[in-house]
């Protein structure tokens, strides 16, 4: 359905030397540089799959979506959607994706949303048939019934986004990209929406790209994800490989009522001879919650440490979750780029 084959996008950046003599130098004889903002990316994306694209904030994440939805053309290499270019043949293309770009509304402010559907099943030619059974199904999967008739300017967030979320599936595409689609959003209404995102893929066979910086979203959703940093390929592979290879973060959690003797008593670098990376300790209040590698320090070993020194009330040791370790990806993927 989708491949990508190293697509590269550079932008022009004018560099201004300081002060007002820079600035008006700037101005009459302006030097610039070139900025790679994505670097030789590829990858793949079968029918039917939801893929996870994340990466730290100035990654490339949203300039590789653009030219996958052709708002942007790479300066080279090559990107493929259903056999299309997204460059070319803008206004077929565009019949067979569906996008929502964060709070950035494809809808109409003052229209009542039922209007603004109709609008759009004007624009995408949908027949009125379609169009009915359409919005049937939208309605189920996405609950738009209590407020498709309010103006778009009443909405609330959540609302707008479910509600943008349905002018994206309106035409029945059949790619949906998705960038950063539960931001901002309580954690009630972003369970509502991950749950319609999963049921329209597995309904419709949907293939859903979506970034997101909310790892829950990563795990309710995705099997699978490619992860860029500083617009390069850093990973790219299903879940429990990127668990299997970085998950041997574990945390032991307790409760004492000695914080003191925790701070002075609890030398774990020292002890075990590790490094920061290895061992992170964090304290609020009564509880203490120690992240460490388990394939530098055995459980047992840090466990009869810590019950040695410390008076504990309650402990547990649990696995480390996916947002440990995508820290740890991100350090990697940063050190192996420089």
């Amino acid at each position: 359905m989708i491949q990508v084959d190293n697509i590269t996008k550079q932008f022009k950046k004018v560099v201004k030397q300081p002060g007002l003599l820079g600035s008006v130098k700037s101005l009459f004889s302006p030097k610039s540089e070139i900025v790679t903002a994505v670097d030789k990316v590829s990858f793949t994306v079968p029918d039917g799959e939801v893929l996870g694209f994340i990466g730290p904030n100035g990654a490339g994440k949203s300039t590789v979506i653009k030219m996958l939805t052709g708002i942007l053309t790479p300066t080279s290499g090559s990107c493929t959607i259903n056999g299309k270019i997204p460059q070319q043949d803008r206004k077929n293309y565009v019949r067979e994706i569906g996008a929502v770009f964060g709070q950035r509304t494809q809808l109409w402010w003052d229209l009542p949303l039922v209007e603004t559907y109709s609008v759009l099943k004007e624009i995408y030619e949908v027949p009125d048939d379609k169009f009915k059974k359409r919005m049937d199904f939208l309605n189920e999967v996405l609950d738009l019934q209590t407020f498709v008739k309010s103006p778009v300017r009443t909405l609330s967030l959540g609302q707008r986004m479910r509600a943008d979320i349905a002018a994206s599936l309106l035409h029945s595409p059949k790619v949906l990209f998705l960038d950063e689609p539960t931001i901002g959003l309580d954690v009630v209404v972003k369970d509502n929406i991950r749950k319609a995102i999963a049921k329209i893929n597995q309904e419709e066979k949907t293939t859903v790209i979506l970034t997101t910086h909310d790892l829950s979203d990563i795990e309710l959703l995705c099997k699978r994800i490619v992860m860029i940093d500083k617009g390069k390929n850093v990973f790219d592979g299903n879940l429990h490989d990127l668990k299997s290879k970085y998950g041997q973060m574990r945390e032991l959690c307790f409760e004492t009522d000695q914080i003191q003797e925790v701070k002075s008593n609890l030398q774990y670098l020292q002890h075990f001879n590790v490094s920061e990376d290895d061992v992170v300790v964090s304290i609020d209040g009564a509880n203490v919650n120690v992240k460490f590698n388990s394939d530098k320090i055995a459980v047992a070993d840090i466990l009869g440490y810590t019950l040695q020194h410390i008076r504990i009330n309650d402990i547990n040791v649990k696995d480390s979750d996916i947002e440990e370790i995508i820290r740890r990806l991100y350090k990697e993927g940063v050190t192996d780029n420089e």
